[in-house]
């Protein structure tokens, strides 16, 4: 092994997951024409490998053999080496995963693929280890008996790759098209229902993710059938989750997935993703149930976010790695002797609240989880449930003091467009029910910091980092940035944002609209060729573009009525509709987008936010299938006047609600009780 070696090319990039490799013995290059060349002129196989900073695996890989003289040295001699940053490029990651799983049946991180010169894939994995163990082959041994192949038997593998591409082709077609009916939302909810784990909540077994598009659903479709288990189901999931380890519970901000089915023992890591889409999910729990403990949840999570992943200008970093000083978790573990000498009298509080013991629950460590309920460890101790959690709150700050003197985990610091939207629109639903100004400042802030960094000529650029924009914008990009923009509109109705985001929707269609198959290409038509032009329409841990295509488009429909908007959204939910029913595990946001469209969104304009008490009994209220944009006086209103969604309404009697459905609208009403009432006729 090897500590200090000369830089290879990927000293030239802006990824911080390139940059990990830079110093690799072995001769990487970054996706790029030269790389590709290199391969043809010297017929040599690409060895490809994708992964991104945070990823533990990723890691061990590269420290076993990409800093192994010997591999690296046969790894130079017989093939052209690209490491490519799955987060920079999904359209890479997206066509060799697919490979992946034909192959293999799964896939993951690494990436590990081998191409012919024209980037065809002829054998693919993930995870190599260096040596042969178990009686399979280590990466030593592959790249040997591959390198032995492309010289001996150059048309064996030609056949492979071509079978490949052939299999990989089909994958692109588009689905059967279906009416959109309430029994195709019955079938998901029942499949989905029948995944769950309704011992710890979740869905299979481990490693179990969040999944939080599918909560989301639970929520919408008991709402819709008056059938409660669904919601019991989700609110379960989520309490299991926050009081589990795969939350922070003194940092806030939850892990990217729990490797137990108790959601005990996080893999370590934290992504920007993540952090954005669960809060959404304790937004709701707290509409739905009124109860401070999920609103708890999700402050503590944007807080999170806003404390440690927020660049000075605006824009969010990426991810947080599993590791620091080269062991997984240790950064959030603890020993129960560290937690008595830090907080002293109130450890014993501590301790019995967050299930702190001498042994620890992993591997000789405790991972803060909670167990046993405020009141149980007030009477325990004869303390008042506001004196106990007064307690609990002070130890809480002592100790991520504490922490915050620990080597931290790697930052992954460059801005994707697209995460970076979702956090928008997190932002702006925490401000929706909690009334805290940060949140919607912060939306805002990152919305101009995008607007002036990552966008150049109407066209959105991928990813920021070094004060450079790169990457042309994919499908993702545009469709999360259009939702956040109508998003933050809806909050603070500046016409700007609504005209932003109508132009991106129609910069999208005209680049990325395959009309033929009624749906949308991951990659404009403006993009780089790659052996096919990739579409993504399964909701996993993000949500697909297309199924973000779709609400937006449905939600500018409802605010513009151009009929193109309906027309397309229309189109992307039926040609997916059976399949989602059927699989509603990969389906969840685009199951939430035909949910709002069935159930023919309620629009609400409220004329002049000052009114508090009107606010709050909207803001309160689980309205999951509402429009709903605040007006703040007569002359913004005025400057809303071009856009069918505002015509016709006006300020009457100081403070004016309009509630309208199926283009019918309610006179202007003046009380919380017409307004609740209203709503719930609607």
């Amino acid at each position: 092994m090897i500590t200090d070696v000369a830089e290879n090319s990927l000293i030239h990039e802006t990824s911080p997951y390139l940059l990990q490799h830079a110093h690799n013995p072995v001769k990487w290059y970054a996706w790029n024409q030269t790389a590709l060349n290199t391969a043809k002129s010297e017929n040599k196989p690409i060895f490809l490998s994708v992964g991104y900073s945070s990823c533990h695996w990723c890691h061990v890989m590269a420290h076993e053999s990409f800093e192994n003289e010997e591999i690296a040295k046969f790894l130079n001699e017989n093939f052209v080496n690209i490491k490519v940053d799955r987060e920079e490029r999904p359209d890479i990651d997206d066509i060799y995963q697919k490979v992946c799983q034909l192959a293999t049946g799964q896939g993951g991180w690494p990436l590990s693929i081998f191409l012919t010169p024209d980037q065809k894939p002829f054998y693919v994995g993930t995870y190599f280890p260096i040596f042969d163990s178990y009686g399979r082959p280590g990466f030593g041994s592959i790249i040997r008996q591959l390198a032995q192949a492309w010289k001996e038997k150059p048309h064996d593998i030609e056949k492979t790759a071509e079978n490949f591409l052939t299999t990989l082709q089909k994958t692109e077609t588009i689905r059967t098209s279906s009416k959109l009916e309430r029994s195709l939302l019955d079938e998901a909810a029942i499949n989905l229902f029948q995944m769950g784990d309704y011992a710890y909540g979740g869905f299979g077994t481990a490693p179990k993710f969040p999944n939080a598009a599918n909560v989301s659903f639970l929520f919408r479709y008991a709402k819709l059938s008056g059938i409660f288990k669904f919601q019991e189901f989700a609110i379960k999931t989520l309490d299991k989750m926050a009081k589990g380890g795969i939350f922070d519970q003194i940092g806030g901000g939850f892990h990217r997935y729990s490797t137990d089915a108790k959601w005990l023992v996080p893999h370590f890591e934290k992504m920007l993703y993540d952090n954005a889409l669960i809060p959404v999910n304790y937004a709701e729990a707290f509409q739905i149930t009124k109860d401070p403990f999920y609103l708890d949840v999700m402050k503590k999570t944007l807080d999170f976010v806003l404390r440690d992943m927020t660049a000075k200008d605006g824009g969010f970093y990426s991810a947080y790695d599993a590791d620091s000083e080269g062991i997984e978790g240790k950064f959030y573990v603890w020993k129960k002797s560290e937690i008595k000498e830090i907080l002293g009298n109130d450890s014993d509080v501590f301790c019995l609240f967050y299930d702190v013991t001498d042994g620890g629950n992993w591997e000789g460590n405790n991972i803060l989880c909670n167990n046993i309920n405020l009141s149980t460890v007030a009477f325990n101790f004869g303390f008042s449930e506001d004196k106990t959690k007064q307690i609990l709150n002070d130890c809480d700050q002592k100790l991520l003091d504490a922490r915050s003197k620990r080597l931290a985990p790697g930052l992954d610091d460059k801005i994707l467009t697209s995460w970076n939207s979702l956090m928008i629109s997190a932002f702006a639903r925490g401000y929706r029910v909690a009334s805290d100004s940060r949140y919607i400042d912060a939306a805002t802030k990152c919305a101009l910091f995008i607007q002036t960094n990552m966008m150049s000529d109407g066209k959105l650029m991928r990813t920021f980092k070094n004060n450079i924009a790169k990457i042309d914008g994919y499908l993702e990009d545009y469709s999360y940035f259009i939702n956040a923009l109508i998003d933050i509109f809806e909050i603070k109705p500046d016409s700007h944002y609504l005209v932003l985001a109508k132009n991106l929707a129609h910069y999208m269609i005209k680049h990325f609209w395959d009309a033929d198959n009624h749906s949308f290409y991951m990659t404009s038509d403006e993009h780089e060729s790659l052996i096919v032009r990739p579409k993504n329409n399964y909701d996993l841990s993000l949500p697909s573009g297309n199924s973000v295509a779709s609400l937006v488009l449905l939600r500018l429909y409802h605010l513009t009525q151009e009929k193109q908007f309906l027309e397309i959204s229309t189109n992307i939910m039926e040609s997916q509709a059976q399949l989602a029913a059927e699989n509603p595990f990969g389906f969840g946001h685009l199951l939430n987008t035909i949910y709002m469209y069935m159930q023919k969104p309620i629009e609400i304009t409220l004329i002049n936010e000052e009114n508090s008490n009107m606010l709050d009994a909207i803001r309160k209220q689980f309205l999951p299938e509402s429009i709903y944009v605040t007006i703040q006086n007569n002359e913004q209103l005025h400057n809303l006047e071009q856009f069918p969604f505002f015509q016709g309404k006006k300020f009457v009697d100081n403070t004016s609600v309009y509630v309208c459905r199926d283009f019918k609208c309610s006179l202007p009403l003046h009380t919380v009780a017409e307004v609740d009432a209203h709503l719930d006729s609607s």
